[in-house]
């Protein structure tokens, strides 16, 4: 089968990164696959398409998007067609990030036979009409809608359904939505054993995220200056770049706490791994989180998470909760918790091992095998 995916952008962030893992699930099993990004893109990560096997179609070489309704739709159409008349693809599977609801419907009058969509979001941060149309894409156009957490289809939907490879395989037909949990990306892998912490080193506190606002990165300085009150020991880490990076320097410069803070900037796929082994507790006080994929990422290295009780966060953390949910938007309750779970080191080794074990569960092999069972009913 060949398969065209569709994705606005190819920089660095998790949606790019859960779309490279669905190009390599459905090579693995056996589909040509092609790529189509629209606007903004990066060297680095089209050449992680490329050597996933993917043809990659670049539309826009300068990565600008055109201003407005009429001449993005134009734009998307023109280079929509010659893409579909050079690969012919069986199927399109839009990454549903603006504008999704154009792709789908230039597909369709394209004449592509199977349309799926993948929503990477909670249904939170879309409008009233937003939702129509993504309700309205799903029962009229497209051939099925997955989401990436019950939680979240729940949201789009009212209800839910855990498409896994037995669960697909078991059903004559296939749901016009559900749910297929995202996968740990491949740059990193399981930790071997979980977390064994000492009682006098130093804990760091650490978020590895994009600085800005829907990520709660603003809670982030005032949290830890907080819970810092209280136990010396602590240290933080800041992964990544943003909007907020500047205000949330001049928040730790102005605490005179630059000796407790270390900023790393963008830190690339590949030292990822490194970074989450230095983090003994990972903040993630997002305001809105579908699935949450550095959570998993964090999981997996034995982190022990404190999160924000929102979206898909506590389902990804399953029912033994691998770790602490904490009030959305309340530095206070983050500070609460870090000293929760920093308090006792025996309680901190269980957490890091609820949270390896939980982080199982999101297998490429598992992802890999429930596209590959989503794909066979096309």
């Amino acid at each position: 089968m060949r398969v065209v995916v569709a994705i606005p952008c190819l920089l660095h962030g998790g949606t790019e990164v859960q779309t490279l893992a669905l190009v390599q699930a459905l090579r693995a099993a056996g589909h040509e696959v092609g790529v189509a990004c629209y606007f903004e893109w990066d060297a680095r990560m089209v050449e992680n398409f490329r050597r996933a096997g993917a043809e990659v179609f670049i539309l826009s070489e300068s990565g600008v998007r055109p201003k407005g309704l009429w001449p993005t739709f134009r734009f998307l159409r023109r280079h929509l067609r010659e893409v579909t008349a050079r690969f012919r693809p069986d199927v399109a599977h839009v990454q549903y990030m603006t504008p999704g609801a154009l792709a789908v419907i230039i597909f369709r009058m394209l004449g592509v036979k199977d349309i799926l969509a993948t929503l990477h979001t909670g249904a939170d941060i879309y409008s009233c009409n937003g939702l129509k149309v993504v309700r309205f894409l799903t029962h009229r156009i497209l051939t099925a809608t997955q989401c990436i957490s019950q939680t979240a289809e729940r949201s789009f939907f009212g209800d839910s359904t855990l498409l896994t490879a037995s669960e697909s395989s078991a059903r004559a037909v296939l749901p016009k939505h559900f749910t297929i949990y995202n996968a740990l990306p491949s740059h990193i892998t399981l930790a071997t054993s979980p977390r064994r912490h000492s009682g006098t080193a130093p804990l760091t506190v650490g978020v590895v995220s994009r600085l800005a606002h829907i990520k709660g990165m603003d809670l982030v300085v005032p949290a830890f200056i907080n819970a810092l009150s209280v136990d010396s020991r602590l240290r933080l880490l800041i992964a990544g770049d943003g909007p907020l990076r500047k205000e949330m320097e001049r928040q730790v410069a102005e605490a005179g706490l630059s000796s407790y803070v270390n900023f790393t900037g963008l830190v690339k796929a590949e030292d990822l791994e490194r970074i989450y082994d230095r983090i003994d507790i990972l903040l993630m006080p997002s305001r809105s989180e579908g699935f949450g994929l550095t959570l998993i990422e964090g999981m997996a290295r034995g982190c022990v998470p404190v999160v924000a009780d929102v979206g898909g966060l506590p389902e990804v953390l399953g029912p033994e909760l691998a770790g602490l949910l904490h009030k959305a938007e309340s530095p206070e309750d983050i500070a609460a918790k870090i000293l929760e779970a920093s308090r006792s080191r025996e309680r901190l080794d269980r957490y890091s091992s609820v949270a390896l074990e939980r982080a199982r569960h999101f297998s490429r092999e598992a992802y890999g095998a429930a596209v590959k069972s989503l794909y066979s009913h096309l």
